[in-house]
C-alpha cells in the first residue's frame, strides 16, 4: 500500500515551551498592556510584580520581558496607552475649542468647553482604569513626575492656553486657567470613583452620570457668564 504525502512527512515539531498560537488571538503585547494597566490601577506600581501580570495573561515572565524589558518600561507604556486613547477621544473637541477661539465668538467658545467636558466625562466612564491608574500615581506626588509631563500635561496645557488666550481677547474672565482645568479634571476623576462604587446599581449610576454633567455645565456657566464681570 502506497503512503500518502502526509504519511511520508511527519508534521514539524514545535519548540519546547512554545504554546500553540491561535490565529484569532489578540497580540501578546496588547494583552500584556491591558492586564498591566488593570493591575497597576488596582494596586499601584509597587503592589504588582511582573509575574502577576504574566499569570493574568497566561504566559510566562520571559514573554512579558520580551515585549517590556523592565517593569518600569511596562508601567510607562501603560500611561502612554491610556494617553493615546484619551487624546484620540478628546482631540476633535480640543480642535473645536481652538476653532472657536480663532473666530472670536464667545458663545461658540463656551459651547466648545461644554462639549469638551462631556467628551472627557464619557471617556473616563468608558475607561475607568485611566482614573485609577492616575490616582495611584498621584498618591505619591514626588514620584514619576515625568509621567505627568509626558501623558497628562500635553492635553491640559492646550486647554489652559486656550482659556488664557480667550481671556486676553476679552471673551471670558479667567485669571487662573490652570486651577480651572485641574478642578474639572479632579472632579471628573472623583465622579468616576463614585460611579465605580455604585456600578451594580443602574439607577444610582444613571443619576450619578446626570448629576455630574449638570454640575460640570453649571460650573462652566457660572465661571463664564454671558456678561463677564470685570476681575477685581
Amino acid at each position: 500500500m502506497r503512503k500518502t504525502e502526509s504519511e511520508k512527512t511527519p508534521p514539524a515539531r514545535r519548540g519546547p515551551g512554545r504554546p500553540r498560537r491561535d490565529a484569532g488571538a489578540r497580540p501578546t503585547r496588547e494583552r500584556v498592556l491591558e492586564a498591566a494597566t488593570a493591575l497597576f490601577a488596582e494596586r499601584g506600581v509597587e503592589g504588582v510584580a511582573v509575574r502577576d501580570i504574566a499569570e493574568r495573561v497566561g504566559i510566562d515572565v520571559s514573554s512579558v520581558h520580551h515585549h517590556f524589558p523592565t517593569k518600569t518600561a511596562l508601567y510607562e507604556a501603560c500611561f502612554a496607552a491610556v494617553f493615546s486613547a484619551e487624546r484620540d477621544a478628546l482631540d476633535a473637541e480640543v480642535e473645536r475649542l481652538a476653532t472657536a477661539l480663532a473666530t472670536g465668538d464667545r458663545d461658540q467658545f463656551v459651547g466648545a468647553l461644554h462639549a469638551l467636558i462631556d467628551a472627557f466625562a464619557t471617556f473616563l466612564e468608558e475607561h475607568p482604569e485611566t482614573t485609577f491608574l492616575w490616582l495611584r500615581r498621584w498618591l505619591d506626588p514626588a514620584a514619576a513626575t515625568a509621567l505627568d509631563e509626558a501623558y497628562a500635561l500635553p492635553i491640559y496645557s492646550r486647554i489652559e492656553d486656550a482659556l488664557l488666550t480667550a481671556a486676553g481677547r476679552g471673551l471670558i474672565v479667567e485669571p487662573t486657567p490652570h486651577v480651572t482645568v485641574r478642578s474639572l479634571v479632579w472632579a471628573a476623576h472623583g465622579h468616576v470613583t463614585s460611579l465605580s462604587a455604585i456600578a451594580r446599581d443602574p439607577v444610582a449610576a444613571g443619576r450619578e452620570r446626570r448629576e455630574f454633567r449638570a454640575f460640570a455645565h453649571r460650573f462652566i456657566d457660572r465661571l463664564y457668564p454671558d456678561r463677564p464681570a470685570s476681575p477685581s
